[in-house]
């Protein structure tokens, strides 16, 4: 099976195509694509980042310790000094490490959110964030050009690479957790501390909100946070069928709300007192408004087109900029680095602030819903019912819809275009958006996404309504699409 480095690096199953031979090979792609003449070099926290200097994380995942010792005596091979982190950490602090260390890059061991038998390379450029769409494009020349020339990876005995100060290993949590007292004020968390839970899905963001919190006189208690590479059997994905743990934890007592972080950390998620989810769209929300009305923050904001219009909403009250982007934290990412960005995020969990790095973290956003949580002092419950008073209703959904065969994505978004009803659930249809897959905004405001997955025969169908019923008919009008297709 050939190798595909995307926008978000390469994932694949473990033994089966992620093996040790093949990651050596995309370590080399990666090495011959940094040094290249068309690597990027010019961002950083330095202006000028070392260009022989590469930092390599990994996750909990099986074998990923490994997997990232085998990047790291690839790197070192080709003349790189390698930072290897000495333990599991989330994939935002190992980006923030690239960007405060003023290295070239850096290389995650991690598949993020994917079921347990998946493994991957995440690849994160000198300014903190995912590397860019060209670099990635670059990865996956070297590998076909490698392949074709029958070159194959440098390799340098671990050891020695040790001995020589090629490889070094690193924490990279004291510098993050110093970076993130510049942005949660944890003055306020102690003047009202807080009990709750962290649920870290058994991922690398384990022990990282507990830790950060110590001496505030929080009561943390924390939940799936020792080492199990098969995640409990389920994906360590923070939505809301894989909580039944974290919903089980805060109904019992042992604490009043939650706070859930994905495989890698980089996704955020949260239970209210009555064990109810808290879904990023909201959490986002809640951090818009907090951000605007009580640190009296400003700059425009960024969310992706499947990301709730409550956000939209909040954005007009307050007179700021807002833009939509297709599904992908990449795409906000470029926004947060050429304009002054509020806050960008996506309906997946990946969110991210002014003053961080333009990458999606969990364990900060979890910070800040203990910051909002403690000023308010009130529960999370009642935080989430007085913004959907203010800007809501709103009630959302997402399925995926099997196809009974393959559909091009631009022949699907051309009959969707054409088709577009006049009409759902009701509501009159108001506007027609081609961003990424077609939008449908009706005319009170719910909508409906549907985008062509492009690589599998699958619809992957978005809606929000302002009742439950609109929702039922923005899906099912969803279904129906899918069925159409013969």
């Amino acid at each position: 099976m050939p190798i595909h480095f995307g926008t978000d690096g390469w994932r694949a199953v473990i033994s089966d195509t992620f093996t040790f031979d093949n990651l050596r090979i995309v370590a080399q792609a990666i090495a011959d694509a940094v040094a290249s003449d068309d690597w990027n070099k010019s961002e950083g926290n330095c202006g000028n980042p070392d260009s022989k200097k590469v930092v390599v994380g990994f996750d909990t995942r099986f074998l990923s310790d490994r997997f990232a010792e085998e990047v790291a005596r690839v790197l070192a091979a080709n003349g790189f000094n390698v930072l290897l982190a000495q333990s599991d950490a989330p994939t935002p602090a190992i980006s923030f490490a690239v960007k405060n260390e003023c290295a070239i890059a850096g290389v995650m061991i991690t598949a993020s959110h994917n079921a347990p038998r998946y493994n991957g390379v995440k690849l994160k450029g000198a300014f903190g964030g995912s590397a860019l769409p060209e670099q990635c494009h670059r990865v996956e020349v070297y590998i076909t050009d490698n392949e074709a020339q029958a070159r194959g990876p440098n390799l340098m005995d671990y050891r020695k690479a040790r001995d020589a100060g090629l490889i070094q290993k690193f924490n990279p949590l004291p510098a993050y957790f110093n970076h993130l007292r510049t942005l949660i004020n944890t003055d306020i968390i102690a003047e009202n501390p807080q009990r709750f839970v962290v649920d870290a899905m058994y991922g690398s963001g384990r022990g990282v909100i507990k830790s950060f919190l110590q001496g505030t006189g929080c009561e943390i208690a924390e939940i799936r946070g020792e080492m199990n590479p098969g995640f409990g059997g389920v994906h360590p994905e923070p939505i809301s069928k894989y909580l039944g743990a974290l919903a089980s934890a805060v109904s019992s007592g042992m604490g009043n709300f939650g706070v859930v972080t994905d495989g890698d950390a980089d996704r955020i998620g949260a239970m209210d007192e009555r064990g109810q989810f808290v879904d990023p769209h909201k959490i986002m929300a809640l951090s818009l408004r907090y951000l605007v009305e009580k640190r009296g923050w400003t700059g425009s904001i960024v969310r992706t087109v499947s990301t709730t219009r409550m956000i939209d909403r909040l954005a007009k009250r307050y007179g700021l900029k807002l833009y939509e982007t297709p599904v992908g934290f990449n795409h906000i990412a470029d926004y947060m680095m050429q304009e002054d960005i509020l806050i960008g995020g996506e309906e997946s969990g990946g969110i991210s602030f002014k003053g961080h790095i333009p990458e999606g973290d969990g364990p900060i956003m979890g910070l800040l819903l203990v910051e909002m949580i403690a000023e308010s002092g009130k529960p999370l419950v009642e935080m989430v019912d007085n913004l959907l008073e203010e800007v809501g209703p709103a009630f959302y959904e997402r399925v995926d819809l099997r196809l009974s065969r393959p559909v091009a994505k631009d022949e699907m978004t051309e009959f969707l275009t054409k088709q577009a009803p006049k009409e759902i659930g009701g509501q009159k249809l108001e506007e027609t958006g081609q961003r990424d897959g077609v939008k449908y905004i009706m005319a009170d405001d719910s909508w409906l996404l549907i985008r062509p997955s492009g690589t599998e025969p699958v619809l992957r169908v978005y809606a929000e309504g302002r009742t439950h019923e609109m929702v039922k008919a923005l899906i099912g009008y969803g279904q129906k699409v899918a069925e159409s297709v013969v």
